[in-house]
Order: C-alpha cells, then structure tokens, then sequence
C-alpha cells in the first residue's frame, strides 16, 4: 500500500514540477523574472539568476521523481523547494501583496486559492518524503 501512495505522490509531484518547468521556459525568462522581482526579496542578480535557474532546476526534479531515482535527496530537496515557495507567498499575502504568484508562469495571482494549492504540494512532498525514508530503513532492514 505504501509503495502506490508513494507512485501516486510521485507521479503527482512530478507533473506539477514538470508543468511549471514548461510554463517558464516556454516564455521569455525576463517575464518570470519579472514575477520574481515582484516579491522584492532578491536583488537584480539574484533575480535575474533565479529566473534562468529555477525552471530548470523544476525540470529536473520532476523528471527524477517521475524515474524514482535518488528519491530520498529529491523528495528532500522537492520540500524544501516548495517550503521556501510557501513561505515566501505566505509572508507576500499576508502583507497583502497583490502580485503574480510565477508559481506556472507569468498570469497567476498569488490568491487564497494559490496559497491552497501549494500547501497541499507541500504537505504532499512531505509525506512523499517520509514514506522514501520509511522504505529506504525497510529495505536495509
């Protein structure tokens, strides 16, 4: 039972990752850089690298966790990737910052609705997570 949970998590996450991955590169990174620059936490290089990194970065750990491979290091680094996004947008709502989200390109508001949805794939990394870690012990065991 614990293994499909864990395909389905997988799969799931990667196809977000994926998605997101799509949306960005398939624009001009300057538009998502412009998301980024939205928050006001970077400074002009590190949003301008961030914008050239982070979709590739999101292609790479959707495809990894679509193969499974490593996937105790990238279900860890899936969580602390989307708990530095959920952060970020949380802080950035609660000031009441009415900017795009980037989350899937350029065009999203960050809403309630957004700050849902990435707590759910929050909370879906880390159970994703927990469970790599619990079958990597059994397996040794």
């Amino acid at each position: 039972m614990i293994q499909r949970i864990t395909l389905v998590l997988r799969v799931v996450l990667a196809g977000v990752f994926l998605y997101a991955a799509y949306t960005k590169l398939r624009q001009p990174w300057l538009l998502f850089a412009m998301s980024i620059d939205a928050y006001g936490l970077l400074p002009e290089w590190g949003v301008l690298t961030t914008a050239r990194v982070l979709p590739w970065l999101e292609l790479a750990i959707g495809v990894l966790l679509l193969t499974g491979v490593a996937l105790r290091v990238v279900s860890a680094v899936a969580v602390a990737l989307l708990g530095v996004f959920f952060g970020i947008m949380l802080l950035s709502f609660g000031k009441g910052m009415g900017i795009d989200c980037g989350c899937f390109g350029v065009g999203e508001a960050l809403t309630a609705k957004s700050l849902m949805r990435d707590g759910v794939l929050l909370l879906s990394a880390v159970m994703l997570c927990v469970m790599a870690f619990r079958q990597g012990r059994i397996a040794r065991g």
